[in-house]
């Protein structure tokens, strides 16, 4: 866990400053990345029974994401098929057996099917079957709850083939939240994923965090891809990512050996940071608002058995991490003032920023053309 990295970042440099100013490029992220990859959504124990749903708002597409009358996960477009309105304004709620349409009372079951239409049997060419919610694709993996908006919809177990089976020791699909904060940060999403992706400034930036897992402990076991990272050893055995550094449950799942005493870090592109600690598991979910603002949610998972014992105290978890994401935050916002500057031009990665150009890659790929 210690050996010196093989990894290297190929005498790559930072990204152009078109890629975090333009609206050229936003656009295409919008087209090429969000209206296609799969996009993390939230958690299944959000949705804890039929009726009960959450909006997804991506640029000017709106997603209801409910569990149907049998408890079955569905994803329909937040639109009338009558006359194009809004069907649901509230970002999360519990839904009857219907949802209908605030304007003309088109109504449809929660399957999507429209089950009334007002006065439409006077139209002869109408037939109802013709019109149901349009849908969208979803998927779930390790109790995470996946959209995806493209036409043609690459298979969920095809795009996530790398990741489908390797985290099961921590028994994440059986985790609930236990706290989330909802950050707006005013730097481009892509800051945030980069500055994730690598400890290069853990020394000088997050002093706390460094002491617990010392800037040069990280190791990677994906390096290329939409998938990047890996564990990063920390300074105490058998502790976690705490203001103590000691771990506020117990371990998780079926961790054993060296698992007990690492953190895991990976991006899953494009819009979800998984963060693996023996005793709990940190989801960011980022929501790109414009070419420089980003809002984050950051979950705290943990395991409902290690919830329900007494003395039960997640704070040292929810505190370090709080601080650390506000630190990241400051300096994401920095960033982006900087890289609007006239006077900004890309800069040499250091060989600890490996990650991020690997991430850079995936990136470019992605908008190709662009």
């Amino acid at each position: 866990m210690r050996g010196a990295p093989t990894r290297t970042a190929q005498d790559a440099k930072t990204l152009a400053r078109r890629y975090y100013a333009g609206s050229d490029i936003y656009d295409a992220e919008t087209q090429k990345v969000f209206f296609k990859r799969w996009l993390y959504a939230g958690r299944e124990t959000s949705l804890n029974g039929p009726g009960s749903y959450f909006l997804r708002e991506i640029e000017t597409e709106s997603v209801i994401v409910l569990r149907d009358g049998v408890g079955e996960l569905r994803a329909h477009h937040n639109v009338c098929r009558h006359r194009g309105t809004r069907l649901i304004a509230e970002p999360e709620g519990q839904l009857s057996k219907s949802i209908q349409c605030p304007y003309h009372a088109w109504t449809y079951g929660l399957d999507g099917a429209l089950i009334g239409a007002p006065l439409m049997d006077e139209v002869e060419s109408f037939r109802q079957e013709d019109y149901p919610l349009k849908s969208v694709a979803v998927a779930t993996w390790e109790g995470c709850v996946f959209i995806n908006l493209a036409m043609d919809v690459e298979p969920f177990e095809e795009a996530y083939a790398p990741l489908i089976d390797k985290f099961g020791s921590w028994t994440i699909d059986e985790l609930e939240i236990a706290h989330s904060v909802t950050y707006e940060v005013p730097a481009n999403w892509k800051l945030v994923c980069q500055n994730y992706s690598e400890c290069y400034h853990c020394p000088n930036l997050h002093p706390v965090l460094n002491r617990l897992t010392p800037f040069r402990n990280a190791l990677n076991d994906l390096e290329e891809g939409p998938f990047l990272g890996g564990p990063m050893r920390m300074a105490i055995d058998g502790g976690s990512m705490t203001m103590s550094g000691q771990r506020c449950a117990s371990p998780l799942g079926d961790l054993s050996g060296e698992e007990l005493n690492c953190v895991q870090y990976y991006t899953i592109y494009p819009n979800m940071l998984l963060s693996l600690h023996p005793d709990y598991v940190l989801i960011h979910r980022l929501e790109r608002l414009a070419t420089n603002q980003t809002r984050v949610i950051c979950d705290w998972l943990f395991h409902p058995d290690a919830m329900s014992e007494p003395g039960f105290d997640p704070s040292g978890a929810i505190e370090f991490w709080n601080m650390t994401n506000k630190q990241d935050w400051d300096v994401s916002a920095r960033s982006q003032q900087g890289i609007s500057s006239l006077a900004y031009t890309p800069g040499p990665y250091s060989e600890l920023e490996s990650m991020i150009a690997a991430w850079d890659r995936e990136y470019l790929g992605s908008i190709v053309d662009c």
